[in-house]
C-alpha cells in the first residue's frame, strides 16, 4: 500500500517537474515578445517579422452588439500596417503574467493596454504560442481580446 501511495505521489508531481524551465529560457521567450512590441512602436516591420514563424496565425476576439466574434488578420497585412509610415506610435504596453514552457513549446499570457500616440485605444489580454526553432523562439499564434472598459 505504501508503494502505491508513493507511486501515486510521484506521478502527480511528475508533470510539474517536466514543465520546469530555466530562467534563461523564460527570458528568451520574453525577449521574442518584447522585440515584437518594440518593432511595433518603432514602425519596423522587419523587426516584427523577425519574431514570427512562417504561417503565423493572428486572431482577435471582440464583442459587437453583444455578440462574440473572432477575426483573423493576415500576417502580411499586419506587417504592412506596422511598417507603413504613420504619425502616432502604436504602443502596446504589456506585462508578463504567465510564461509556461515545455520543451520547444511556450505559452504566454499578457494583459495589455494599447495606445495610439498618447491616446488610450483599448485593452485586453494576449495569448501567445511560441515554438523554439533552430534560430530561437518564434511566435506561431497570437489571440487577443479587445475592449475599452474594465482594463487593468
Amino acid at each position: 500500500m505504501k508503494k502505491l501511495l508513493l507511486a501515486s505521489c510521484f506521478l502527480a508531481l511528475a508533470p510539474a517537474a517536466f514543465a520546469q524551465t530555466s530562467p534563461a529560457e523564460t527570458a528568451a521567450v520574453k525577449k521574442t515578445i518584447t522585440t515584437f512590441f518594440d518593432g511595433m512602436r518603432k514602425g519596423d516591420s522587419a523587426m516584427v517579422r523577425s519574431t514570427l514563424a512562417p504561417g503565423v496565425v493572428l486572431h482577435t476576439i471582440m464583442s459587437r452588439n453583444g455578440a462574440v466574434q473572432t477575426g483573423t488578420e493576415k500576417a502580411a497585412e499586419f506587417l504592412k500596417l506596422v511598417g507603413t509610415p504613420h504619425k502616432e506610435v502604436y504602443d502596446e504596453r504589456i506585462s508578463f503574467e504567465q510564461v509556461l514552457i515545455d520543451a520547444n513549446l511556450a505559452s504566454v499570457w499578457t494583459p495589455y493596454q494599447f495606445y495610439v500616440g498618447p491616446k488610450f485605444s483599448h485593452c485586453g489580454y494576449n495569448s501567445f504560442q511560441l515554438v523554439k526553432f533552430t534560430e530561437g523562439w518564434k511566435i506561431v499564434h497570437i489571440i487577443d481580446t479587445r475592449r475599452k472598459e474594465g482594463c487593468k
